[in-house]
């Protein structure tokens, strides 16, 4: 699969005021089954603060630099959003996680001591928008991993919302040497876990994760590997979610479109609050 078909609604959605944004699903596979890496967010955050979510943001006008052209793994006959998403997708994971999907220019691994390296120079002031990518990219002489990301799903923000973003969600499995650090502002914790852990904590009420992240964890967790879960994304059509207002018996309701794949027509509006 490609990132295309979404794409196809780009003009409708800028003309709706939608914000694009990419957001990574790091996996790594345990004697559990598949884990996912989550950074939990500073509670001063103006959205989902103090939750347990993925590393994601809204695309940066800077992911579209021209400096990277060269420096993209699997960027051929990519069009230039799609390619600008995974650029932020991957830019987020190191900003909010220090997890980098970049190799040196010249081949072979990042060694670990050269990513701390890397991420004491360049990982804070990206996070503070003093810099884009593409400095951290040209100045270490990186190519970055588009190769790496598998298109997952599509997410638009109901129109209920005062802000909505356009959401794309990507897999990757995590470099093995790379356990992730949260970055101390935006992100003030990470954790490993798996989808039916994180699943099983937010419904006893000791985690906080929001109704997008929860429905990517469940669909996550059919597969037991993660080699297993991008071999099925690699094939599988990503259809658009944008969960629609609808009123049933008196209560409110949010419809997602079947085809999406999550085994769920519709949730109660107060089961997602």
């Amino acid at each position: 699969m490609t990132d295309t078909p979404p794409l196809l609604e780009r003009p409708a959605a800028a003309a709706r005021g939608l914000i694009p944004a990419a957001t990574i699903l790091l996996l790594r596979d345990s004697p559990a089954g598949i884990e996912v890496f989550f950074v939990q967010r500073h509670h001063q955050i103006e959205f989902a603060a103090g939750a347990l979510v993925f590393p994601g943001g809204k695309l940066d006008p800077r992911d579209h630099d021209p400096r990277l052209d060269g420096r993209l793994d699997g960027a051929a006959g990519l069009p230039p959003l799609v390619r600008a998403l995974r650029v932020a997708a991957i830019r987020e994971a190191f900003e909010e996680g220090s997890v980098l999907l970049a190799r040196p220019r010249g081949g072979g691994a990042l060694a670990p001591e050269r990513l701390e390296r890397i991420a004491a120079r360049w990982r804070h002031p990206l996070a503070r928008g003093e810099i884009g990518i593409a400095e951290v990219v040209v100045g270490e002489d990186l190519v970055l991993g588009l190769d790496q990301l598998v298109l997952f799903a599509h997410w638009i923000t109901p129109s209920l919302m005062p802000k909505r973003f356009d959401t794309f969600f990507y897999l990757a499995v995590a470099p093995a040497d790379q356990v992730g650090r949260h970055d101390g502002h935006e992100t003030v914790d990470t954790v490993w876990l798996t989808a039916r852990q994180a699943l099983a904590d937010q419904a006893a009420g000791q985690r906080q994760i929001v109704f997008p992240t929860r429905m990517n964890l469940r669909k996550l967790s059919r597969w037991p590997r993660a080699a297993d879960a991008l071999a099925a994304a690699r094939v599988s059509p990503v259809v658009t979610v944008e969960p629609q207002p609808e009123t049933r018996d008196g209560e409110a309701y949010l419809v997602l479109p079947a085809a999406a794949g999550y085994d769920l027509d519709a949730v109660a509006v107060r089961d997602i609050l």
